[in-house]
């Protein structure tokens, strides 16, 4: 069975014909099991709206958003979010923090606290468990994120752009972890980003989105062997699915 599927789906923020904004208009997709899909479009296009749709932190006007063939209304404990700020608690260390969801969920404490180790292992974070957020760098911060998110042991983990505030090289090498973090943990992974490049070399799949009313331009397959490494940039199967993106991007005329 399909993992998320997505029928008819269309938000408006405000009364309809009372100058309403039309955020998201008709959109069809269906999201598999396991994989990895990215999704691009020009800014204000209704990305992240999406994005909080399937988290269940916004509703909806009209359609269906299903998972598993249940429908997604309302918050949910098998789904993890990441943004762009990792907005870790100052005051709490790197552990504390991963094991934040734990404490809100009610989840034994003991499992919780070795699962916790067991994600900073594999976010490669062993031995900054005590330190603070201010002692870690911005890329350090955002690998503590994804720990947390997936410290509950979601089905889906969403991600809002969540390195767009770091730099180019720290930006390659978390491009990098979460293939690693993703390929480890199986999940499925819906990620917003404003970069093409970065949209191709994470997805299985790209979902390129219109201008506002945001509705699903095309799907586009990734046709590059796992695992990816930088120099898969530069292969003529990266260049295709660049060359088609931004074809679309041309023709309607906005990107950013």
């Amino acid at each position: 069975m399909s993992h998320i599927e997505i029928r008819g789906l269309s938000k408006t923020f405000g009364a309809p014909g009372t100058g309403g904004v039309l955020a998201l208009k008709d959109i069809n997709c269906t999201i598999a099991n396991g994989s990895f899909v990215s999704v691009v479009g020009p800014s204000g296009c209704g990305k992240s709206t999406l994005l909080r749709i399937v988290a269940g932190l916004l509703d909806y006007s009209q359609g269906s958003v299903t998972m598993d063939g249940q429908p997604i209304r309302g918050t949910r404990n098998d789904v993890g979010v990441v943004f762009q700020s990792a907005i870790l608690l100052p005051w709490r260390t790197i552990l504390e923090n991963v094991m934040l969801p734990a404490e809100v969920l009610g989840l034994n404490m003991k499992a919780a606290r070795e699962r916790a180790m067991q994600l900073l292992h594999m976010v490669r974070l062993d031995g900054f468990e005590h330190k603070l957020p201010r002692q870690l760098s911005g890329g350090m911060q955002q690998r503590a994120s994804i720990a947390r998110a997936l410290l509950h042991d979601p089905k889906i983990l969403l991600m809002d752009e969540p390195f767009g505030a770091l730099d180019a090289m720290t930006r390659e090498q978390m491009n990098l972890e979460l293939q690693r973090i993703w390929q480890e943990s199986g999940k499925t992974v819906i990620l917003i980003t404003h970069s093409i490049p970065e949209a191709i070399f994470l997805g299985d799949v790209v979902f390129v989105m219109t201008a506002r009313p945001g509705s699903l331009e095309r799907v586009i397959r990734v046709d590059v062997p796992r695992p990816r490494t930088m120099d898969a940039m530069g292969t003529p199967a990266f260049a295709k699915v660049a060359h088609e993106i931004r074809g679309i991007f041309d023709h309607t005329g906005s990107f950013d």
